[in-house]
């Protein structure tokens, strides 16, 4: 979604700045947000802020959580919160990158109103985008008052799920 300016040109969505002085500070706005953007020693600056790979991250599970709580309200699923947690990882000898997405669903939700709503999720624009040159696991945590989980994953291959606090 693009908008554009007076004239008819693009309007930047995200733009990036930042001198070349001091620890490599660069300063990011999208929309409204403003923000610093971080990165590992000797790999572009040392300043405190969110890597792009976190910003990436962040980006899949905002879109994704945005997609399951539209779903939920489209096909009226009492869905009271939901959590998505997404971990980025290089791809290995070559390999395709990986994004893997945690998703906790609260509500009072039967067995296939949780699973449309895990399915909804693979329906997000961002992770379709991202999909086509990374692959992205997804898995459904524990809420609250359920004591089993299912695994939904882009490739099918089944993967534990590990005990995270994305926090």
């Amino acid at each position: 979604m693009t908008s554009s300016n007076d004239d008819g040109a693009p309007r930047p969505q995200a733009v990036v700045a930042g001198d070349l002085d001091g620890a490599g500070t660069l300063n990011g706005r999208a929309g409204a947000s403003v923000f610093s953007i971080g990165g590992p020693g000797g790999r572009g600056g040392t300043a405190a802020g969110a890597n792009p790979y976190e910003l990436l991250s962040a980006s899949l599970a905002a879109c994704t959580a945005m997609t399951i709580r539209l779903q939920a309200r489209r096909r009226k699923i009492p869905l009271s919160h939901v959590e998505v947690a997404v971990s980025y990882h290089h791809g290995v000898d070559g390999g395709r990158d990986s994004f893997e997405r945690y998703i906790t669903l609260e509500g009072n939700l039967v067995d296939d109103e949780r699973a449309q709503l895990m399915q909804s999720a693979n329906m997000c624009p961002v992770g379709r985008t991202l999909g086509l040159s990374a692959d992205i696991r997804t898995n459904d945590n524990v809420s609250v008052g359920r004591t089993a989980t299912a695994s939904y994953d882009d490739d099918s291959s089944e993967l534990p799920i590990p005990n995270i606090d994305p926090g």
